[in-house]
């Protein structure tokens, strides 16, 4: 027997589709599949033409046995009316044992059928199969090949989604510097330059970039520094302002005892020490309430 009918069961039980519902990565099954498939179908090829030779030479060698025992029939008859009863109990003894050698080579031959039976059966399953392969590895390589072009698409709408969240972000940003601009009253100011603006005006526009980001804490060293006196006390009132309206707090740093005025509470020090802290909020609500 051929070694590939050996495996008859195996392949002829395969179940194509199913091995490939199962598969994890169809894409890389499916080649190892096809590979497998190929491989059957070149070995039942390549070994069909012996089994077909099988068959052929069993179906002579019993056709030929058959047509001894009827020659030999007819010599017994022939015999028996010639009445050399001697000749055609001969005729009969070799018939009777062409018979019994017939009934063997009826066995091989249909064992050698029925293997080229399954030869052909193998080959048409492994054809079928191949054909199934081929066209479900095209399917599923148009399907990869989609799902990476959409997959690539929704990377750049995510990037334009983004660009998009970006802008937008900006605008509110954008949007809030006005607010705060408008807020230390400079939003007729908004397109001018450093150079273009006042000591007092360029102090404010720190003040609203210091509060554009609504920090809970905002620390200030010598925040009017390089202004005169009116100014810096515009400045200051501004801020003590806005800090309160927003429930923010002010750490500030001078040397300027009438610009710590405006705190609430003033911690003096001296060498890194704090010697001395003053509270001026009731101070601070009397001027208010006056």
């Amino acid at each position: 027997m051929a070694n590939i009918l050996k495996r008859f069961g195996d392949i002829m039980s395969a179940n194509i589709n199913a091995l490939l519902d199962k598969a994890e990565d169809p894409e890389k099954m499916i080649d190892q599949y096809l590979r497998e498939v190929e491989s059957d179908l070149g070995k039942v090829k390549a070994e069909t033409a012996a089994v077909m030779a099988a068959e052929t030479k069993a179906k002579r060698e019993l056709d030929e046995c058959g047509a001894e025992v009827e020659k030999m029939q007819k010599y017994a008859e022939k015999a028996l009316l010639a009445g050399n009863e001697n000749d055609a109990r001969q005729f009969l003894e070799k018939k009777a044992d062409l018979v019994k050698k017939q009934e063997s080579l009826q066995k091989s031959y249909e064992a050698a059928a029925a293997n080229a039976a399954q030869m052909k059966e193998m080959h048409d399953k492994l054809v079928k199969d191949l054909e199934n392969l081929q066209s479900k590895r095209d399917a599923i390589k148009t399907k990869v090949a989609v799902a990476k072009t959409q997959e690539k698409l929704n990377k750049i709408g995510s990037s334009v989604a983004g660009a998009g969240d970006a802008m937008a972000a900006f605008d509110r940003m954008e949007a809030k510097a006005d607010k705060m601009l408008d807020l230390v009253g400079l939003s007729k100011h908004k397109d001018h330059r450093p150079n273009e603006m006042s000591g007092g005006q360029q102090q404010r526009v720190g003040v609203a970039r210091a509060l554009v980001l609504d920090p809970e804490i905002i620390f200030a060293d010598e925040p009017t520094g390089n202004l005169d006196s009116n100014t810096s006390a515009e400045v200051m009132r501004l801020m003590q302002k806005i800090v309160r309206e927003r429930n923010q707090t002010l750490v500030m740093v001078t040397h300027d005892n009438h610009l710590a005025s405006f705190a609430d509470r003033i911690f003096h020090i001296i060498d890194g020490k704090i010697v001395k802290i003053e509270d001026n909020r009731n101070k601070s609500e009397q001027i208010e309430g006056e």
